[in-house]
């Protein structure tokens, strides 16, 4: 009996040991990525990747397009609307209060991997 119960308690440890794993960002995504311009990987470091490549933080990941697509579907306009004055969980100004609309409009292409119209 003693048998049984162990090889059941191991059963059920082995199935439930995937439980509680932090989640995997999609493959697509690039947590270490940064823009070519010194001045936009600057801003990014300071005022983006904190959430953009965080995972926990709930906002679409840089690199990952799929996330961004129905953002980007919103237009040019609503995003940058958002970048400006907030939404959800997005701060006003993306913490950057010293970046231009065409700053933000290049930063939000970077992170969706590809690039807006300006």
């Amino acid at each position: 009996m003693r048998v049984i119960r162990f090889s059941l308690l191991l059963a059920l440890v082995m199935a439930l040991s995937g439980c509680g794993e932090d989640p995997k960002p999609p493959a697509n995504t690039t947590n270490n990525a940064t823009p070519k311009d010194p001045a936009l990987a600057q801003i990014y470091a300071n005022s983006c990747q904190l959430c953009h490549a965080n995972p926990a933080a709930n906002a679409p990941l840089t690199g990952d397009r799929k996330a961004w697509e129905p953002r980007l579907q919103q237009g040019t306009d609503t995003l940058l609307d958002h970048a400006i004055n907030g939404y959800n969980g997005m701060p006003p100004m993306g913490q950057c209060v010293e970046c231009s609309e065409e700053q933000f409009l290049q930063l939000i292409g970077f992170m969706a991997d590809q690039p807006l119209p300006q």
